[in-house]
């Protein structure tokens, strides 16, 4: 009897570690960062993209950033949030360099995960010509 008790044990164990991996996930984001995406709007001629993976078990953010055209040279670049389309917010993640490309992890808290994978972060470039940001995407699974 006790031989069977460890056995279903080590059974329920194994189940629970494998359904507990089985839920982990990787998830890929992205954004199209432009001038008209900015509160407000501006013409900047620039362009650029955000691509990212989120691994769901280890809440690892694995980022890349590029852009061109923009009105002169960044002078910050940092995903802000959380905020919908259309209205600001504050800075969630600061990169490590304004100068594209921009690549970098961040392990993110849970509140920070749920705003990210909720579509509330956005990617912002600002450049001293439009301090405000100069491009914007918000980030997208």
């Amino acid at each position: 009897m006790t031989k069977a008790v460890r056995l279903a044990g080590a059974i329920l164990l194994g189940a629970t570690v494998l359904g507990t991996t089985a839920s982990a996930e990787v998830i890929k984001l992205t954004a199209e960062l432009k001038g008209s995406n900015e509160v407000p709007p501006n013409s900047s001629s620039g362009s650029g993209k955000a691509e990212a993976t989120f691994d769901t078990d280890s809440k690892v953010l694995t980022y890349a950033v590029t852009y061109s055209g923009l009105t002169g040279p960044a002078v910050g670049a940092h995903f802000h949030g959380p905020s919908e389309p259309g209205k600001n917010a504050g800075i969630a993640l600061p990169f490590k360099s304004a100068q594209s490309p921009i690549q970098g992890t961040a392990t993110l808290s849970d509140a920070q995960a749920a705003d990210l994978l909720a579509g509330k972060w956005y990617a912002n470039i600002h450049t001293a010509a439009n301090p405000g940001g100069e491009l914007r995407g918000q980030m997208a699974k």
